[in-house]
């Protein structure tokens, strides 16, 4: 049995903690003092078509206690720095830190704050909503999870790997960080600076913007090429074309409740890659620009 903190329990720690406490490991949720009293008390109630509807008990901190074995960072980019007050690095140890934040730059990031060999880079695909407090909606037919790290030995990743994958996720461990980050990267900056700057869906981002949906999938393909990921706007567009067409982005989704947009971790991350590497992305930037302005 491994033992898990999860660091930021909303829609995608929240179902990560709970799919793998039902699979019989011991979890810690960190978080504000009124989600763990709710936590502690209520536990975790998950409704979804992948794992089922079910009610997972946790336990809560406002900091982590205790020795854990790998600890999952699922805040917000926009909370990264307050959140990881939850996180002392006494308290971590020589334990496995994955995020699955979107963006890049957070890795290097918690690598100066942690053990830069316990850090795994991360990315989660799916669709998942803190609907309330304990409360999980996963509503995508997709779970996948990759693991990759440039840092940490293969053999450490594989329990954590192994553990997800018993709990039911898809989980990719074949490929390296910089790969699956800008994979990630690539298809999301392209979904969220769109579909949040015409407060759009996806369906209809494809139709009444689709020259620059081209324009912007090129610019940021190429900029992940430059940066060591996939170089394939078509494979963007192709993964924008599969996507529902009634889908927001989680950007879109942020805008919409009033909160803050993760623009600088997903738009910003790409413009800097741009400048690195002298990539012109006039859409992208254009894109970012009105965003930051509205």
């Amino acid at each position: 049995m491994t033992s898990y903190a999860v660091l930021g329990p909303g829609g995608v720690g929240g179902l990560l903690a709970a799919v793998l406490a039902r699979h019989g490991h011991e979890v810690v949720c960190l978080a504000r003092e009124e989600t763990v009293e709710h936590l502690r008390e209520d536990g975790i109630r998950v409704r979804s078509g992948i794992f089922g509807d079910f009610t997972a008990a946790v336990d809560a901190a406002t900091v982590l206690d205790r020795s854990v074995d790998a600890c999952f960072v699922a805040t917000k980019a926009t909370s990264l720095r307050e959140a990881l007050t939850r996180l002392p690095r006494p308290a971590v140890g020589n334990a496995l830190v994955i995020p699955l934040l979107n963006g890049i730059d957070h890795v290097a990031m918690l690598r100066r704050a942690y053990d830069p060999g316990s850090v795994v880079a991360g990315v989660i695909h799916v669709e998942s909503t803190r609907v309330s407090p304990g409360t999980i909606e996963q509503d995508s037919p997709f779970a996948r999870v990759s693991l990759a790290s440039d840092t940490t030995p293969a053999g450490r990743i594989r329990p954590v790997a192994d553990d997800l994958s018993a709990a039911g996720f898809e989980v990719v461990t074949d490929a390296d960080e910089t790969t699956i980050l800008w994979s990630k990267l690539s298809f999301l900056a392209t979904t969220a600076l769109l579909t949040t700057r015409h407060r759009a869906t996806v369906g209809e981002v494809r139709t009444a913007h689709h020259d620059e949906l081209v324009a912007t999938a090129r610019q940021i393909a190429a900029v992940s090429g430059a940066s060591g990921g996939p170089s394939d706007a078509d494979a963007i567009l192709a993964l924008v074309d599969a996507f529902r067409a009634d889908g927001k982005s989680s950007m879109l989704r942020d805008l919409e409740n009033g909160r803050p947009l993760e623009l600088d971790a997903i738009g910003g991350a790409v413009l800097r890659a741009a400048d690195a590497h002298g990539i012109p992305a006039p859409t992208v930037r254009s894109l970012v620009a009105a965003l930051d302005g509205g």
